[in-house]
């Protein structure tokens, strides 16, 4: 078998085994009728729409018409599960390692083939591609089709949402990387020219960060009950997807939780850091790159 074929194939049965790993999930739920909450649900149905809202995120594996490619859509939300939606969640998440593992084959093998084998995914499963074509969703999302499912398996004495909206992504970089960014944009611009000209009065040796703003994220804080020693109280995580907390009894019931707002706030919400490192204004505002504050003879 040539390399070409056999990595189409892996790819392709990597796929399908994600797929119907997330229709055995989905209709375990729905056989179960498991507790669950989901943020923008229709609060007049909460429980139904919250069971239709969830369902509807574990096959959520596909671009919107005009989606921007770096967006992600989030599903912020938990559900209360058995032993056996727990073992149908372990089989998903690793169909998932799976599918990002044969992508990055083809990645590294067969890089100029990804965007024909992304595509070639949905027409394969024929019915599946023209049911996607009609809802304008025929482009494979690979983020969202990869990206794990969150599981807590031990007890909880609440749960606290958050919105954290002020989060950023920091990058040291070098003068010289700073100048080689700026040359690839419209030198003759008087704006750029006044960057560049800032930019040579640094020493070739002093340190820059360059900032990316990261979009709002919901966090949840788990407290969990009678925590053993050497055990952790407490643990946050982002909630990109939905939250699966094992219970094996049989009065499954949602844990305390707070009602957090459907929206992130527009205005941020967290005191800005007083062991801050970085100057207030960007030194180069077209490729936001910042100088690091200088430190107290």
């Amino acid at each position: 078998m040539n390399t070409h074929y056999r990595l189409i194939s892996q790819l392709d049965s990597s796929f399908q085994q994600l797929v119907a790993s997330l229709q055995k999930l989905q209709q375990q739920i729905q056989k179960e009728a498991a507790p669950c909450w989901m943020l923008g649900a229709d609060s007049t149905n909460l429980t139904e729409s919250s069971r239709e809202l969830l369902a509807s995120s574990l096959l959520d594996l596909w671009y919107l018409d005009g989606q921007d490619g770096r967006v992600t859509r989030s599903y912020p939300g938990m559900v209360v599960c058995s032993e056996k939606v727990w073992q149908l969640l372990g089989e998903t998440n690793q169909a998932k390692v799976g599918f990002s593992y044969a992508l990055d084959q083809i990645r590294k093998e067969m890089p100029d083939e990804l965007p024909e084998a992304r595509k070639r995914l949905a027409e394969r499963h024929a019915a599946l591609h023209a049911h996607l074509t009609d809802q304008g969703l025929a482009r494979l999302h690979l983020k969202q089709a990869w990206r794990q499912i969150p599981g807590c398996d031990r007890p909880l004495e609440q749960l606290r949402f958050s919105w954290y909206s002020s989060g950023r992504s920091i990058r040291r970089i070098t003068v010289q990387e700073a100048e080689y960014r700026l040359l690839q944009m419209d030198t003759e611009a008087d704006h750029i020219q006044i960057q560049l000209k800032k930019l040579a009065g640094l020493a070739r040796d002093e340190p820059l960060a360059q900032v990316q703003k990261q979009a709002p994220l919901m966090r949840a804080n788990l407290f969990f009950q009678n925590a053993r020693p050497g055990e952790p109280s407490r643990k946050a995580i982002n909630m990109a997807m939905p939250l699966f907390i094992l219970d094996p009894g049989q009065s499954r019931q949602l844990p305390p939780f707070n009602q957090p707002p459907a929206q992130p706030p527009e205005t941020r919400s967290r005191a800005k850091r007083s062991d801050k490192r970085l100057e207030e204004e960007p030194f180069l505002p077209s490729i936001r790159v910042y100088r690091y504050l200088k430190k107290p003879d």
